[in-house]
């Protein structure tokens, strides 16, 4: 009878060391929950802010003051319109662009616009 409860008592002891280890894993998994948690709400703060930031930095007053103050850009006015014109004999027909619309197994002449 000895014997059986020595080997009671290891069995009794060897389940409370399991509890012991049981509780320490699982506060350890609730600290790493609650960091986690934490780290998420500041992240969300820090994409909020970066939102707002961003909106602030892209509004058209904003990006109209930094044309005119950095780059002196000026706003377009009838007076300084410059029209560019061609002369009649410079543009050739082979100069002329290749229309996009034409299939790729038409004949070059014909995607050319022209005839040879």
């Amino acid at each position: 009878m000895n014997r059986l409860n020595i080997f009671l008592l290891i069995i009794v002891m060897g389940c409370a060391l399991s509890v012991v280890n049981a509780t320490n894993q699982q506060r350890q998994i609730f600290i790493q929950l609650q960091r986690a948690q934490s780290q998420e709400r500041q992240l969300q703060q820090d994409y909020s802010q970066l939102q707002y930031q961003q909106s602030a930095l892209s509004k058209t007053s904003r990006i109209e003051q930094i044309a005119t103050a950095s780059l002196k850009m000026q706003s377009v006015t009838t007076g300084r319109t410059q029209y560019l014109t061609l002369d009649p004999g410079a543009a050739k027909a082979e100069d002329a662009p290749i229309p996009t619309s034409a299939p790729a197994s038409a004949p070059a002449a014909t995607r050319r616009g022209g005839t040879r």
